[in-house]
């Protein structure tokens, strides 16, 4: 079974930065889509930035635009998440997703249309 391993998440004062990581067990498979999502307690898991490889779109919302910035390495296996200024409302857990199917390239992204996930790396952003 293909897994997804973030890394990079801890603690760090509003305007700070921090860089996310998410790596797969595999190099066998190729992904239609990758993206991160994001959770706070008592928030719906919210599609922070993908990359669909299908029709080559990236994708950043609104809330983080200008200070996100995702990239992938060039074997479509790894996924980053560089985040600059970060506020305290950007505080909650970090999940990578990878998608295997057209259904993924819906923009924003959706949890429900991604079917691999990690198990998350939490963002602390104190004021």
């Amino acid at each position: 079974q293909v897994q997804l391993v973030e890394s990079g998440g801890g603690s760090v004062q509003a305007g700070g930065s921090l860089r996310l990581s998410c790596a797969a067990s595999t190099y066998t498979y190729s992904w239609y889509c990758m993206a991160w999502f994001r959770q706070a307690p008592g928030k719906e898991r919210e599609g922070v930035a993908a990359i669909v490889s299908y029709g080559g779109s990236i994708y950043i919302g609104d809330s983080v635009k200008g200070r996100f910035t995702v990239s992938q390495a060039n074997d479509n296996h790894t996924l980053y998440l560089q985040m600059n200024s970060l506020k305290p409302e950007d505080a909650a857990m970090y999940y990578c997703a990878a998608g295997q199917s057209r259904s993924c390239t819906v923009l924003p992204p959706r949890p429900t249309l991604y079917t691999y996930w990690g198990q998350g790396t939490q963002v602390t952003v104190s004021s």
